[in-house]
């Protein structure tokens, strides 16, 4: 049976843009095939899942099923209540299968895994949470099932985002573009698909089995005699972090070209990263729908929470506070591994220290030139090279392994 993993091989593409061409026909005449789309749609994501992937289609349904019912019942309580237990409690549930496979692995609980580990299972997980979310706030008052579905199930994004916002992806599933806009979207498409294979196919390929292999070799030859140290992890460092970049937007150019053959302006995932002035602004360009995800869901909440509660008074401390809970939340999304736990820290730290450093330098009035711009731009580009060094875990297969 065919196995359609996504925007993995040419064959994927190919067999993607000719079930899209009727959709695209049809937007370009000012017509959205809904069902078509549905159509298409879950056909795609039961290919994802066939063959030794199946329990992973299993665990799919069921955690739809789980989530639809979830923010249902949120949305019902919330037209006549609001007490943050409940709220809390809604959250809590809507992220307990994500944590139950997260500390799976660690915790040997293999049927977890099988049961409820599926590709995905986080990108959903962070949209139904955002849906909540908003439901509470009021920006979401009904709830649709039908909207919810393809909410959720929107093919392009499913195994690795962006990120979309619920609100956002209804104002454009439920319109069509006119023909001018339309075209230009397709126009985009087609750079984003060319610039896709760019990254993913060629440079990525590049740098990951050609290059990556042989650095990693030299690395653990080099460390077994020298107890672990090696010059070795400086060329890992970029070979891994560049990679990690290229292979990444590569999927998420794919994600979005295809979203907009589909009539949906998903947002970008990133803007140049490493041409980024300092950490603040590098999680301004990188991974940004899942950086303004924590931003707007657990960074602002936390500081206003605290703020509210008036546990801190210092509005300096408490932002700190809430830098380091957030990317310490971000590094234990990723795993619970020591390194996804040291990256989170190095990250929440590196922008604590990021915040100092932008006060002091706006009360010394130091000076901005062109020349200033660019060395900021080469500290922060190493600086985070090296916390993709902790992240990749290879630290740990040098010095545990």
């Amino acid at each position: 049976m065919l196995n359609l993993q996504p925007y993995a091989d040419p064959k994927y593409f190919i067999i993607l843009l000719v079930a899209l061409l009727p959709l695209a026909i049809g937007l370009y005449f000012g017509k959205r095939l809904n069902w078509y789309e549905v159509v298409v749609s879950v056909i795609f994501i039961f290919l994802m899942f066939d063959g030794h992937k199946y329990h992973e289609g299993f665990a799919l349904i069921g955690y739809i099923i789980w989530q639809w019912l979830l923010v249902w019942a949120y949305t019902l309580y919330r037209k006549k209540n609001n007490q943050a237990m409940v709220f809390y409690g809604a959250v809590v549930l809507a992220i307990l299968p994500l944590v139950l496979v997260k500390i799976a692995p660690d915790a040997h609980w293999t049927h977890v895994t099988s049961l409820l580990g599926f590709l995905g299972i986080s990108y959903l997980t962070f949209r139904s949470v955002a849906m909540i979310m908003e439901t509470r706030d009021g920006a979401i008052k009904d709830f649709n099932p039908w909207l919810f579905l393809r909410f959720m199930l929107f093919m392009p994004t499913i195994s690795s985002g962006p990120i979309d916002r619920y609100r956002r992806f209804i104002k454009d599933i439920t319109t069509v573009p006119d023909r001018t806009k339309y075209i230009s979207m397709l126009e985009k498409a087609v750079w984003y698909f060319f610039l896709g294979f760019l990254y993913k196919f060629i440079i990525s390929h590049i740098l990951v089995d050609e290059l990556l292999p042989q650095i990693t070799n030299f690395a653990l030859q080099d460390a077994n005699l020298h107890n672990g140290w090696t010059w070795w992890l400086v060329p890992y460092m970029y070979t891994w972090g560049l990679d990690l970049f290229f292979d990444f937007a590569g999927y998420s150019l794919f994600a979005v070209a295809t979203s907009y053959v589909m009539g949906i302006e998903l947002p970008m995932n990133f803007n140049k990263p490493f041409l980024s002035k300092n950490l603040k602004d590098f999680w301004n360009r990188w991974h940004m729908s899942l950086s303004f995800w924590f931003r707007d869901y657990i960074f602002m909440r936390l500081v206003f929470l605290i703020m509210k509660k008036k546990w801190i008074k210092s509005r300096v401390t408490v932002s700190n506070i809430a830098y380091i809970a957030n990317m310490l939340i971000m590094g234990c999304w990723h795993g619970l591994h020591w390194y996804y736990i040291a990256y989170g820290l190095f990250q929440g730290v590196g922008m604590v220290i990021n915040d100092a450093w932008l006060r002091y330098k706006k009360k010394r009035n130091f000076p901005h030139n062109k020349f200033t711009e660019a060395f900021a731009i080469v500290i922060t580009f190493n600086v985070v090279m090296f916390s993709f060094l902790l992240f990749s875990g290879f630290l740990d297969t040098l010095w545990f392994k």
